[in-house]
């Protein structure tokens, strides 16, 4: 029965400097110099086993950048697939090495090339080297271009405060107008709605038929004795004239 290969995963780690150079380990077991990798712990994906074994075999803090590819070899343990990403190093080693790892270089790519011990990383390395100095040295530059711009100021907006009260402008003053009077007839009560200086005689005589008569008539009941007792209260001209006014409006 074939057995399912083995999953491994690390990176090709860049040093930044006048010459970027390249992590290269030296394993204690079989004295080889390798890329720095690892196999994956239960659970864990490829991305972190690569940053975790980095740190442990060569003591650098790392910063993990772009997917560079697979590499996948036969080894005495059958087929071997290691994922490798863009890493770079950050300052100087802070981590001992682990037990497996002797010794650990950097060099300019080139010489990584020649310093490992396996033809396959060798061709690996080789190929995609380029490629992850390209990607640091694009990276760097846009990093300096962002350090040059100048701090956008910000703009203050302007206070928005309130608008000032305004205090409503006084109603037109109108001509002075008296109360309305009342003037009652029976069951009748008419309001008449007269001007100042205008008497209640004259409001009558002048809501004649030649026009729509200018007061409002409120139908309500009215408690009275006799309409005799109405008639001593008033002067009867005035009831008079508007008892015939109303006669000429039924």
């Amino acid at each position: 029965m074939a057995r399912s290969p083995v999953l491994a995963a690390g990176g090709i780690v860049l040093r930044q400097g006048q010459t970027p150079l390249v992590a290269v380990v030296r394993l204690r077991k079989r004295n080889e110099w390798v890329l720095p990798k690892g196999k994956l712990d239960d659970g864990e994906t490829p991305r972190a086993a690569a940053e975790r074994e980095v740190v442990e075999e060569t003591g650098h803090d790392v910063a993990v950048h772009e997917f560079l590819g697979t590499l996948v070899y036969e080894s005495r343990g059958g087929s071997k697939v290691v994922h490798y990403w863009r890493m770079e190093a950050r300052g100087g080693a802070v981590h001992e090495l682990m037990r497996d790892v002797k010794a650990v270089d950097w060099l300019p790519l080139a010489d990584a090339v020649d310093r490992l011990s396996r033809d396959y990383e060798r061709a690996f390395l080789e190929n995609v080297g380029p490629i992850a100095l390209s990607a640091a040295a694009h990276a760097a530059t846009t990093r300096r271009a962002r350090a040059k711009q100048p701090e956008k100021r910000r703009t203050r907006r302007p206070d928005v405060t309130a608008p000032p009260a305004v205090t409503p402008a006084p109603a037109p003053s109108l001509p002075d107008q008296s109360s309305p009077q009342v003037a009652q007839h029976d069951d009748v009560t008419v309001v008449i709605d007269a001007t100042a200086g205008t008497s209640v005689e004259q409001a009558v005589d002048e809501a004649q038929p030649a026009g729509p008569p200018s007061f409002a008539l409120e139908i309500e009941p009215v408690a009275v004795d006799t309409v005799e007792s109405r008639t001593r209260q008033r002067p009867r001209s005035f009831l008079q004239k508007l008892r015939n006014w109303l006669r000429r409006d039924t």
